[in-house]
């Protein structure tokens, strides 16, 4: 095979490795949504989650730091605030705020994520931000508003206008805790790998999920959960976040961390389509034209931003 033929089917691979993994990570909402039906709460559901991912994770963190150097209490104490803030809590915030509001819409807010990292970067380092990002940002959050009066104006899916505002609240503090983790991690990826930091900051979130569900409801009621919950919690471990997070990975180290990062553009097109398809939920021309003018102005905050 010729060097050209060769990256040729690097590029391919690392475009489909990308767009599955960005269509596999969307399907984590629709699996929290269907979960919901059960009865299920958020701390019992995440704790589900993450119990059945834990040994995955830490698998991954093993293989990862294979004949590497052991960890300083440093860096021990960064993957655990890593874990903490981009991983325990913004995927509790996250679950938390499913409970009353669409797939489709949750994905939408989480998608604003590369404006927060500016926004840090700005109150931290003072890092100005171009014109054409401004614009960007600007375009990004007129869709999620669009979106957002659109559910407060339909009851929120039949929970109320005043819960749909607190789990729109919910997941936009979710995708708070989650930049500050891509702030803070670039020195530990740099000594660490980002593999093994993935591997390490997802376990310690794990534990974290489970303490969480041992102090706040008993033991027991992990064994009163439907099946349903049990099997969706599996899919949600596995297919929704440990095999996603390999295939990004892989896809980055073919394409680049920006070809990645513009593929995954699929992940909102693809929660709202399974969305509409497999739960059922509303699919109207103000959740459409919100969603073209989000995924319109990440498009200019990114594609401005290298």
């Amino acid at each position: 095979m010729s060097p050209e033929q060769s990256s040729s089917k690097s590029i391919v691979s690392g475009l489909v490795l990308a767009t599955v993994g960005a269509i596999a990570f969307s399907g984590k909402a629709i699996i929290v949504k269907l979960a919901y039906r059960h009865g299920v709460d958020a701390v019992t559901l995440i704790m589900l989650r993450m119990l059945f991912a834990l040994p995955l994770f830490a698998v991954m963190a093993w293989w990862a730091g294979r004949g590497k150097p052991r960890l300083t209490l440093r860096d021990w104490l960064g993957v655990i605030g890593l874990g903490f803030s981009g991983y325990y809590l913004a995927s509790f915030l996250d679950f938390a705020g499913l409970a009353y509001i669409s797939a489709g819409f949750e994905r939408l807010i989480l998608y604003l994520n590369p404006t927060l990292v500016l926004l840090f970067g700005w109150l931290l380092y003072r890092r100005r931000a171009s014109r054409p990002q401004v614009i960007g940002m600007v375009v990004s959050y007129t869709g999620v508003a669009l979106v957002f009066g659109h559910e407060i104006w339909s009851g929120g899916g039949g929970v109320g206008g005043g819960l749909a505002a607190w789990g729109a609240f919910l997941c936009f503090l979710s995708a708070v805790s989650y930049a500050g983790y891509l702030v803070y991690s670039g020195e530990f990826v740099k000594r660490l790998g980002s593999l093994r930091l993935v591997g390490l900051a997802t376990s310690v979130a794990c534990l974290l999920c489970i303490a969480q569900f041992a102090l706040l409801r008993p033991m027991s009621a992990a064994l009163t959960v439907a099946p349903e919950v049990i099997w969706l919690s599996v899919l949600n471990a596995t297919l929704c976040t440990a095999v996603p997070v390999l295939m990004v990975m892989m896809a980055i180290e073919r394409i680049g961390a920006a070809v990645a990062a513009q593929t995954g553009m699929v992940g909102p097109l693809s929660t709202i389509l399974m969305g509409v398809v497999i739960l059922g939920e509303p699919f109207t021309v103000w959740i459409a034209a919100g969603t073209v003018l989000v995924i319109a102005g990440i498009f200019v905050f990114t594609r401005t931003g290298r």
